[in-house]
Parts: structure tokens; sequence; C-alpha cells
């Protein structure tokens, strides 16, 4: 049985690599004594994978993974047993049976976000609300990104006006950050990093922010089944 699970990736863990991740994760299953399945061969290893890892810095409260077992086990027992061992900023939410067969990384489509943008000056403060009425009037925003051809990486214009499907300004909160909500399409089909959204915010519409304070978490992820945005679990 496969039982997917949703997982936080916050505090200083969010500086852990996709393949610090996995190890942490392997080493868990084994001191949580839950009956994982583990691939044949030389070299076994648990039959698990999370879907659309993030990058370093991003924290995460909708990390979702799968987990492949060798016998029928309950979601809840899952759930509790890793969390008994798995260290602080990594903790399992939610756990149910996946009834599916497609991986979790070809189902994801869409990813929310909470941007937290440092504006530098008062005066850019003022007008940061108005600015960003203007990203509904371009009709495109092109930036560079890097993709894969062969054993090189080279550099293409996208235009990420059509992988957003929503970005609003919430407010300034208490530490002064102005806070953005964007849903950002991730996966196989398009994906938008959100501090690549950040920076073409920054080109586009001058809102005198300091990107290298930008601060990101992930708030949910989405599947889109039928033309409908729904939730993994």
């Amino acid at each position: 049985m496969i039982i997917r699970v949703r997982f936080t990736k916050t505090g200083y863990l969010k500086f852990l690599s996709h393949l610090d991740l996995v190890r942490l994760f392997t080493r868990s299953f084994s001191r949580s004594g839950i009956p994982v399945k583990f691939t044949e061969g030389f070299n076994p290893h648990p039959k698990f994978s999370i879907g659309n890892p993030l990058s370093l810095g991003i924290e995460s409260t909708a990390e979702y993974m799968e987990i492949e077992f060798a016998e029928d086990i309950r979601p809840e027992k899952v759930m509790v047993s890793l969390n008994t061992v798995l260290p602080e900023g990594i903790k399992v939410t939610e756990a149910v049976v996946s009834e599916g067969t497609a991986s979790l990384t070809s189902l994801i489509r869409w990813s929310h976000y909470e941007i937290r943008l440092w504006v530098k000056n008062e005066a850019d403060r003022t007008t940061l609300a108005d600015k960003l009425k203007g990203w509904d009037d371009l009709d495109s925003v092109l930036i560079d990104k890097k993709k894969k051809k062969g054993k090189n990486k080279i550099s293409v214009r996208v235009d990420i006006k059509p992988l957003i499907g929503n970005l609003q300004f919430k407010d300034f909160d208490q530490d002064g950050f102005a806070v953005l909500a964007a849903l950002l399409k991730t996966g196989e089909e398009g994906n938008l990093k959100p501090s690549d959204l950040a920076e073409a915010l920054e080109t586009h519409l001058s809102l005198g922010i300091d990107l290298e304070m930008t601060q990101i978490k992930r708030l949910d992820a989405f599947v889109e089944k039928d033309s409908k945005i729904e939730k993994p679990i």
C-alpha cells in the first residue's frame, strides 16, 4: 500500500537540500520502525518520493511525499511514528491512503506562496500598492531562464504571465515587509520560482525592493483534476 503525507519544512531546516531531506527520512523510517517497502538489488533503499522539492532557503507548511509499505498500516500510525523521531521543523501534519498510480511530481501543478519583500525607503512603501496594480496591465513579462539541452544549460526567454494564477498584495507586516500571496505554476507543465517573480516585479515595476532580503514560504500545493484545482490530500 501507498501512504501520501503532508509535512512541514520550517526554521533552520529550510536550508536542508533535497538530498539531505531524503537521507533524513531514510533514517527516520528506520528509527520509527514502520514497515516501509525496500527496493531490491545490491543496495536496497526505502521506496518513497517527495513531490516538487523546494529550493534552499524556502520554508514550507505543505510538502508532500508518498511512501510505499510492505504491509497494511494505518495513516495515523505513520504520522505518529514519524513525528516521534523527526527533528523540530519537519512534522507530518496529514496522512492518507493514496489510491492513484501517478507520481506526485507529475500531478502537482500549482503552488501557493507567501512572498515577503523588503522595500528600502519610505517613498517606495507609500507607492507600492499603486505600482503593483500596473502588473495586470502588462501583456507579457519576459525573463531569462536556464534550461537543459543535452549536457549543457542554455538561456531562453520565457513569458511568465501564463505561469501566474494569482498575485495579491496583502499588507505590510509588523516587521515592515510587504506581504504578497502568489499562486504559481509548478511541475512538468511549467514552473516559476518565487524568487524569479520577485526579480521580475522589481525589473518591470521598480518597486525599490532589496531582493537579497526576500523571504518565501510555500503555504500549499495543488493538483489539477478535471480543470479543477485541488489539494493532494
